[in-house]
């Protein structure tokens, strides 16, 4: 398996290639267990019949970590991916708001409908949505515009139909369900959902149960051996691909650490991709996630700027004093 520091040379374009610092850092892949769990990332198989709340408090108590968070609360019935951070991880975990999320729902419709209707109703809710929050959810019940990505039918038996979406977070499911009954005429139930992707991570990569948290835990504990634990969190640098990465330089990092925006002398490589206002992640040359924010400017100006700030700091997730502050912002 490929190293991220790899992983990220392949993405990016180099302004000024630097060796990986041997006096500060650490590459993700080589931190001891205490670091590896300061920046621990669990891919979580929610179950159902629980709160996302009760299945993080279970999570920070068994890795006796100091704080726990997750991104994108699934109902108390909802199954799947509920991504965790831990430690200083939870900082990241805002960043997985800015990727889509997969779902599979089981619908069940009240009445009989053909099967080419139910199709044809489905396909509407592709594209731009309204949406006003359920009454049970936890925020204001606002109007909202979502994007719906993808929606299709994958099986039906008789009223049961399961249904794919992949959608812009903040999207209610269980509303669309709702909706897509109401314009059948029929009305219709949300009877199971599972979500399968946040971001880039999906179940494909590998999704964690809290047993097997717990047994990593246990095995720890009793004969010493970290390796399981190391492989139930992960770090939390791969659940960040879907932001477009910049690789800066040694001299950079402890300034971006201490809230400093990026100025063009402090990168090492980026990616030819990036465009104005495009959220960005900052590495150090050894795959450390330093901080994430907007880029100020493209890729393209980048190319022929020789000082002037390239991205203001939303989130800075690694902790000060990690690098040394040599390099100055402005």
């Amino acid at each position: 398996m490929k190293r991220i520091a790899d992983l990220l040379i392949e993405r990016t374009e180099p302004f000024y290639d630097e060796l990986p610092s041997d006096r500060y850092g650490t590459a993700p892949e080589d931190r001891n267990l205490e670091l590896h769990l300061e920046y621990g990332f669990v891919p979580l198989d929610k179950p159902p019949d629980h709160t996302s709340f009760e299945v993080v408090s279970w999570v920070k108590k068994m890795l006796g970590a100091s704080k726990a968070g997750h991104s994108g609360t699934l109902d108390p019935n909802a199954s799947g991916l509920l991504p965790v951070g831990v430690n200083s991880a939870t900082k990241a975990l805002s960043a997985l708001l800015l990727g889509p999320k997969e779902y599979i729902a089981a619908m069940k419709l009240h009445g009989e409908v053909p099967d080419d209707k139910v199709k044809e109703a489905v396909m509407m809710f592709k594209g731009m949505i309204y949406q006003r929050p359920p009454v049970r959810s936890n925020v204001k019940r606002n109007l909202r515009i979502r994007r719906v990505y993808e929606i299709e039918i994958l099986e039906n038996n008789g009223r049961f139909y399961l249904l794919r979406l992949l959608v812009e977070s903040g999207t209610y499911i269980r509303k669309i369900i709702y909706d897509i009954g109401e314009l059948l005429q029929v009305g219709a139930t949300l009877v199971d959902l599972r979500r399968t992707r946040v971001a880039d991570y999906t179940e494909g990569n590998g999704l964690v149960r809290l047993q097997d948290i717990w047994d990593a835990v246990k095995r720890y504990r009793e004969e010493g051996d970290e390796s399981r634990l190391k492989e139930v969190v992960k770090p939390i640098e791969v659940a960040l691909t879907h932001l477009k990465p910049i690789i800066i330089k040694n001299s950079a990092v402890g300034a971006v650490c201490n809230g400093a925006p990026l100025a063009m002398p402090g990168i090492s490589r980026a990616d030819p991709t990036i465009e104005a206002n495009d959220w960005v992640a900052l590495y150090t040359v050894k795959g450390e996630i330093v901080a994430i924010g907007k880029a100020a400017v493209s890729y393209a100006d980048m190319e022929s700027m020789q000082k002037g700030i390239v991205v203001n700091i939303d989130r800075v997730i690694m902790k000060q004093g990690t690098y040394p502050r040599i390099w100055k912002a402005r």
